[in-house]
């Protein structure tokens, strides 16, 4: 079996809420920095590194339906809270030093870059971060299904989830006091067991191409680079 610290090339899913820290909406500039430090920190151990960042701490397209919205125009608009976040953490990012490229699955060439495979293929090859815009580019897919699905184009060596707690429950810990932290699971348990890790589109694509999963907290300082030294607590999600 792989050990994080043999990863080379990994993708790092980010929820939006993840980025709004303590407010109840919108970007968190402590959060976004404290976030890019940790990805500083894993490119400086010679890591290829690309992102894919949700939008719901903006707008989220399920919950747009929900309140009458189309639902394909909702998700629209959830895809572009996911360029608008990734912009700030691009930001972050190069006054860190850290060379990054926004590709969108939507084009907006004013801004970012087009989603084009090869260009980012050899952006990371370059020591460049990518990361990904506006989901799929497509309504009804999560931006968990995004993530499967560049990091499987990316040919990554794993697809790191950061979470707000530390690995994969059986329930949400913060609400139940007992609640179990599993160490390791295949992709059928999160889906006989229905796991509230990703969507199942993202967990059987991942099953399908055998893209380890890690679950972490992404909020605990260095928890990115101590995940890649196979160090810290997190879950990995693997086949048998």
């Amino acid at each position: 079996m792989t050990s994080p610290s043999e990863y080379k090339r990994v993708l790092l899913k980010v929820s939006g809420e993840a980025l709004m820290g303590k407010r109840d909406y919108g970007l968190d500039t402590e959060t976004v920095n404290a976030i890019a430090a940790d990805v500083r920190d894993v490119v400086a151990m010679g890591v290829q590194v690309c992102l894919v960042i949700g939008g719901g701490n903006i707008f989220r397209g399920i919950a747009g339906a929900a309140a009458g919205m189309d639902r394909a125009q909702a998700d629209y608009m959830g895809m572009l809270a996911t360029i608008m976040n990734a912009l700030g953490m691009q930001s972050a990012l190069e006054k860190m030093g850290v060379p990054t490229r926004v590709q969108s699955a939507i084009s907006m060439e004013s801004v970012c870059e087009p989603y084009i495979r090869r260009r980012a293929e050899r952006h990371m090859e370059k020591g460049r971060v990518v990361i990904f815009a506006a989901g799929t580019g497509n309504p009804f897919f999560t931006t968990d299904t995004a993530a499967a699905l560049r990091a499987t184009e990316m040919k990554c060596d794993a697809m790191l989830k950061g979470t707000q707690v530390d690995g994969v429950y059986s329930a949400d810990p913060r609400k139940v006091a007992d609640a179990r932290r599993y160490e390791e699971l295949t992709y059928l348990d999160v889906l006989a067991r229905d796991l509230n890790v990703m969507d199942a589109a993202a967990i059987s694509l991942s099953r399908e191409n055998k893209l380890p999963i890690l679950v972490f907290n992404i909020h605990a300082p260095g928890a990115f680079a101590a995940v890649m030294r196979g160090e810290g607590l997190f879950t990995r999600i693997i086949e048998n």
